[in-house]
């Protein structure tokens, strides 16, 4: 046939009309199996250099705006609250994964064809801040695919991003307002989106569960209008980022001595924005302006926009404890109920299902292992431990902060140290003789008055107190506050009062 293009092609997608009959037969019932049908388009389109650059794009746009619906469908159900299988999980991971990287690869195959001059490359210009910042938008989308598997990211990636910028820069287009994608209603810029998802890389990718993820990139774009970006590094710079080299974005401030021939992104006035917007989620309310993809829990999203701020402080939160170099063996128990089975209050009907991670380094407040891919089963950000190092008799307990992979695919994994010896208890209503397992993290001979409790899933309730048995004494438990919510587990503090009566004649 004879296309748009100028010239005969048997390309199925030769011309618009002919592009948005085969898009039209899509199945827009199976979202998923027409997102990788619409992959496909999208690269076979992008490789086909004999056409005419404008027509290219205008078919590419075509596809990749048909495909946002079920783009967006699917991000909802792979972020969710909810657990997926992992036959589910692997299988949207998969097609996202895939998308967003024949986006990217499509938009930066625009820019690169019209820097060489091709036939039709001029027709483009007025819409080439757009096809920079749904690049960098698809890049994010990629970045966001690596961050939940803890996966090494491509240098290709990080030199995409700074070619998208520097032409933007150069062009002198790095701050015109474009609409991203119909029926969102929010104008962006290559500088929006330029800033935003190094940003959001750097303060959250390998310390964050998949949920938080992807409320974090939603929260950092929202609040990217304030970012600044430059080659002086300021007082409020929290980043560099170099474009020669290809390399990921770096923490930097004005206390160290900065890299030379970085770029550098600051939040300016941003923490007052993040302040406001704590205030409003205090009252339980998400702001209707704030994108997030979907409807979200309000305590969720704070506990992402205090992570954000904590992140953006300027200088960085240092750690609090030094870390020293050892070689030890550790003993651990991956989950709430395999860590109870550690204790007396535990019932282990089976084999011991610990296993061993050899530490490089640790605090009093944590430690690091690198561990072969393999040993990982079941691990994750957020993941609760049961950990006993060599020639020690207790078990203590840990949160996984931190996970990424090296070159090797090794995994580096950051542990936070709760507690270095716990004891198993068991948790009572008032009104029933029933007890729950739960493990008291309180340091032996603390009198501060208070007490952290690791329960099971959903067992914390702001207006229920609990009765406990701790040694020869009993103590009625009142709650504080749920500190945090794991996939098996509530961490949470309460108020604690030494009873004088027995908990059967108490309250």
């Amino acid at each position: 046939m004879l296309g748009l293009f100028g010239k005969k092609s048997d390309h199925p997608m030769a011309d618009i009309k002919s592009a948005q009959a085969l898009l039209d037969e899509i199945p827009k019932g199976d979202a998923l199996k027409a997102l990788v049908e619409i992959t496909t388009w999208v690269e076979s389109v992008r490789e086909q250099t004999e056409f005419r650059l404008d027509q290219q794009l205008a078919v590419l746009r075509l596809i990749d705006e048909t495909a946002r619906p079920f783009e967006r469908k699917l991000m909802r159900e792979y972020f969710a609250a909810s657990t997926l299988s992992a036959f589910q999980e692997n299988r949207l991971w998969m097609a996202l994964n895939e998308f967003f990287g024949q986006v990217a690869l499509a938009y930066f195959n625009v820019l690169t064809r019209y820097r060489n001059g091709d036939k039709g490359g001029s027709a483009i210009k007025p819409v080439l801040p757009l096809v920079a910042a749904r690049g960098i938008c698809a890049v994010a989308g990629k970045l966001k695919c690596a961050a939940v598997r803890y996966s090494l990211v491509d240098p290709a990636v990080w030199g995409c991003l700074a070619e998208f910028y520097s032409h933007a820069e150069a062009q002198k287009y790095l701050d015109e307002r474009v609409s991203l994608y119909p029926g969102l209603n929010a104008n962006t810029s290559v500088r929006c989106e330029f800033t935003a998802v190094l940003m959001w890389h750097t303060s959250c990718a390998n310390t964050l569960k998949r949920l938080h993820l992807h409320l974090s990139e939603r929260l950092t774009a929202h609040l990217s209008k304030n970012f600044t970006v430059g080659t002086q590094c300021d007082p409020d710079s929290i980043i560099g980022f170099d474009l020669l080299h290809f390399a990921p974005p770096v923490r930097v401030n004005v206390e160290n001595t900065p890299l030379a021939g970085l770029l550098f992104i600051g939040v300016n006035n941003t923490q007052q924005q993040i302040q406001a917007l704590l205030k409003t989620l205090e009252k339980n309310v998400v702001p209707e302006e704030i994108n997030l993809g979907g409807a979200y829990d309000a305590d969720a999203v704070r506990e992402v926009v205090r992570h954000l701020a904590e992140s953006w402080s300027s200088p960085p939160p240092k750690r609090r404890n030094a870390r020293h170099n050892i070689k030890v063996n550790m003993n651990v128990a991956n989950g709430f109920s395999r860590i109870m089975e550690q204790t007396d209050v535990g019932l282990n009907f089976g084999a011991d299902t610990s296993v061993t991670w050899d530490v490089e380094n640790i605090s009093t407040g944590g430690f690091h292992c690198v561990l072969p891919a393999s040993r990982m089963d079941g691990i994750e950000i957020g993941s609760l431990i049961g950990i006993k190092p060599e020639r020690i008799d207790h078990w203590g307990v840990g949160i996984v902060r931190r996970l990424s992979r090296d070159k090797q695919n090794n995994l580096h994994v950051g542990v936070e140290i709760l507690t270095n010896q716990m004891t198993g208890v068991g948790l009572r209503e008032h009104s029933t003789d029933e007890e729950r397992p739960a493990m008291w993290l309180n340091n032996p001979g603390d009198n501060s008055g208070e007490a952290r409790l690791l329960m099971s899933h959903d067992t914390f309730s702001s207006s229920r107190s609990l009765h406990v048995r701790l040694g020869d004494k009993n103590y009625l438990l009142m709650p504080l506050e749920l500190v945090e919510k794991g996939a098996d587990y509530d961490l949470a503090r309460y108020r604690r009062i030494e009873e004088d009566t027995s908990p059967d004649e108490a309250y």
